[in-house]
């Protein structure tokens, strides 16, 4: 059976038969985009998003189609005549007003714009930027149009709720006022909400395959939040716009991004629509592969599961061969799985591994 990659990874995800082989996905900081832009002489389309690290999400599509990704992932930009403002630090201050400084991997938010909210006044008069701004997927129409016919297009919307609002604030506040029910939260969480639903809107009309909504609510060992505060809070929020979007694209795939031990959550992910579980990051409680599978493989997919962490930084080319094949398995019997590294490989990733992974995923991925 002979497929291109957006019948390969369809078949994966919407589990109706196996593909040929399981399919592949993964995102690379900037210097390992650089690092293979000059080993293969392909320039990096690099796209600007709205939130810096989302930037590494969309960018460098040809080049990673060309090392072996199925997928190609597509955002919101920036909008016609926006320029990010630099300081002399060299933070820069995003259109939310985040002052963000880069990390030792990742961007940070070192100044939140609403730190001191102490009511609902001040949410309501917090202006977010327009998600329907002209100019802002100018990036995302180029690469539907160029990579839509032959590769899945993945409509990225991280920073869903959660995430957009506790960056606004600054976690611990935030964390602190949501479970004592400060009513500015509940006015911070539709306005994240309707920016999100926006971005996810013009992602769908430009005809993508797939919307990977986002937000961390785990940590390591646990969740960030109670489950019947999360049930309470975010999930009819989440329902709504996955309705919402199904109305504009029926046949739409529905991705949900979470890092840590999120287990809890995964029948009420799968109960409001959600397809697909990403990243499945190892090594935390309740994510076992097997255990995994057992509960939910026959109602949702999974997309991801390798540790980029550990692993993929500091492990040998045999480790990394033999993690791939564990993972795929298990979670890849019979289809329902798209592999790929729990988050954007970093910086500390050695190019060798980065090809150790993709020659490994496409070797042991293939069905019988």
């Amino acid at each position: 059976m002979s497929l291109n990659s957006k019948d390969r990874v369809r078949k994966a995800l919407v589990r109706g038969e196996a593909p040929d082989r399981v399919p592949v996905q993964f995102d690379l900081s900037q210097e390992l985009l650089e690092e293979f832009s000059d080993r293969l002489g392909i320039p990096v389309d690099y796209r600007e998003s709205y939130y810096e690290d989302l930037k590494f999400r969309i960018s460098g599509n040809g080049l990673r189609t060309k090392m072996g990704s199925d997928c190609v992932v597509v955002g919101g930009g920036h909008p016609d005549g926006y320029e990010e403002k630099e300081l002399d630090d060299g933070h820069k201050v995003n259109e939310f007003g985040m002052e963000m400084r880069q990390g030792p991997l990742y961007m940070e938010v070192v100044d939140p714009p609403l730190s001191g909210i102490d009511g609902a006044g001040e949410a309501k008069e917090f202006k977010f930027p327009d998600p329907h701004a002209a100019g802002r997927y100018e990036g995302a129409k180029q690469d539907v149009k160029e990579f839509g016919d032959e590769f899945f297009v993945i409509g990225d919307c991280e920073l869903t709720m959660f995430e957009m609002s506790w960056h606004l604030v600054g976690m611990e506040k935030y964390l602190r006022d949501l479970t004592l029910g400060e009513d500015y939260t509940e006015i911070l969480l539709q306005k994240s909400i309707d920016w999100t639903r926006g971005v996810a809107e013009e992602l769908a009309e430009l005809g993508v395959d797939a919307l990977w909504f986002g937000d961390d609510v785990g940590a390591q060992d646990g969740l960030l939040i109670s489950p019947d505060l999360w049930r309470e809070k975010f999930k009819p929020k989440y329902k709504e716009v996955f309705e919402e979007i199904r109305e504009i694209d029926s046949e739409i795939t529905i991705i949900f991004h979470s890092d840590g031990a999120v287990a809890p959550l995964i029948d009420d992910l799968i109960e409001i629509g959600v397809d697909v579980f990403n990243p499945v990051q190892p090594g935390v409680p309740g994510h076992e592969p097997d255990v995994l599978q057992e509960r939910f493989g026959e109602r949702v997919s999974f997309f991801g599961s390798i540790d980029q962490q550990q692993l993929l930084p500091n492990g040998s080319t045999s480790e990394i061969e033999t993690e791939v094949k564990e993972k795929i398995d298990v979670l890849g019997e019979d289809g329902g799985f798209m592999i790929a590294p729990a988050h954007i490989i970093q910086s500390d990733t050695p190019p060798g591994n980065v090809e150790a992974f993709i020659n490994s995923a496409r070797e042991y991925g293939k069905y019988s």
